[in-house]
């Protein structure tokens, strides 16, 4: 509070010596040293507000703006990013009721080898919201992780794909893993391993049929940690991949001690494929890297047959994305699967649906 504040600037200079002064020192809390990285929000008399309840609640809007903004900083308050609260209090509030009323639904997109055939799929969670139609996770995630909604959504998602890839196997589908993307929040709880064994024994699925993606920034953040839950869960027969490679700041020396068993080369790098000169070094390192540490490489977001040809030809093992099929809902999976042919091409085999 600076009743005296004469310029804009000077609250902007003050809230950059707090976030100096609490970022620079550590603080130990139960025998255990923390670090506080502030988020700071600036609301300005009489331009955002009349009175302390208007002032307070636009610099806390302006304070939830900092930190989709990377955190550690600070952001006056605007009208735009008022409305912008409003929107994700409201979407926050109906997360709560979809997870109270189980609105998420999964899609599932399969993942394919050099000869076609399917050797695995990935589970993406959708939103089924009551007036808004399907929601793309891409509008409601980041949101959860905010507000603290991702792990019930997360364990929803982990106990449905496994049901789901258990139901199918008892119908006589090719038994194959189902991949789940597990949040860093859900990762770093001490029981996640129990959950998962939880899940597996409920839902009957054998362990080796389920995979847990997780990111670099999961694992490079609480290395020791992540590599004892790590192998808490391989112990357990679960596969593990790490999602989007090569978007993060993977330490070598770190993940040759995770027993993981694929990379997922990230979309990004795949885009550009095969005539963008970056692109193509990136997905070259990353699958003579891959080889050296006796890892498989899936590569997302595949749409065109140059894209698929050009990594086939360089070792990759598996692909997934668009030019096969979209994510889809369980019944139409199954229809896909069942209905799959491999037919001759110039270029070798390619997976056509009937």
């Amino acid at each position: 509070m600076l009743p005296e504040i004469g310029r804009i600037d000077h609250a902007a200079r003050l809230a950059e010596k707090v976030l100096a002064v609490v970022s620079n020192q550590s603080y130990v809390i139960e025998d255990r040293e923390l670090r506080i990285n502030p988020s700071i929000g600036i609301s300005i008399y009489p331009d955002d507000g009349e009175d302390g309840v208007a002032l307070i609640k636009n610099a806390d809007a302006a304070m939830y703006y900092a930190k989709e903004m990377g955190r550690n900083n600070f952001q006056f308050f605007t009208q735009d990013m008022n409305s912008r609260a409003f929107a994700v209090l409201s979407m926050e509030h109906s997360l709560r009721q979809a997870v109270e009323r189980e609105e998420f639904r999964l899609h599932y997109q399969p993942q394919l080898n050099s000869d076609g055939r399917i050797v695995g799929l990935e589970a993406l969670v959708r939103w089924q919201h009551p007036e808004m139609g399907l929601v793309l996770p891409g509008q409601f995630i980041a949101i959860a992780e905010e507000r603290g909604l991702i792990v019930p959504i997360g364990d929803w998602v982990l106990r449905e794909a496994c049901r789901q890839n258990k139901a199918w196997q008892d119908a006589g589908l090719p038994a194959v893993a189902v991949g789940v993307n597990v949040s860093a929040l859900q990762f770093r709880l001490q029981d996640f391993p129990e959950k998962v064994a939880a899940v597996l024994r409920d839902t009957g699925l054998a362990a080796k049929y389920l995979e847990l993606e997780i990111t670099e920034s999961v694992i490079m953040h609480g290395a020791e940690t992540a590599i004892a839950t790590v192998r808490r869960l391989k112990a357990m027969g679960v596969k593990l991949s790490i999602d989007d490679f090569g978007t993060g700041y993977s330490s070598l020396s770190y993940l040759k001690q995770f027993p993981i068993d694929r990379l997922k080369l990230d979309q990004s790098f795949v885009r550009g494929l095969p005539s963008n000169a970056d692109d193509i070094a990136i997905a070259s390192a990353v699958l003579g890297m891959a080889k050296a540490l006796n890892l498989k490489v899936i590569a997302e977001g595949v749409e065109n047959k140059e894209q698929m040809d050009f990594l086939f030809s360089r070792q990759c093992d598996e692909v997934q994305g668009y030019y096969f099929t979209k994510p889809l809902p369980a019944e139409e999976f199954a229809r896909f699967v069942a209905q799959q042919r491999l037919a001759p091409t110039e270029a070798g085999r390619e997976l056509v649906s009937c």
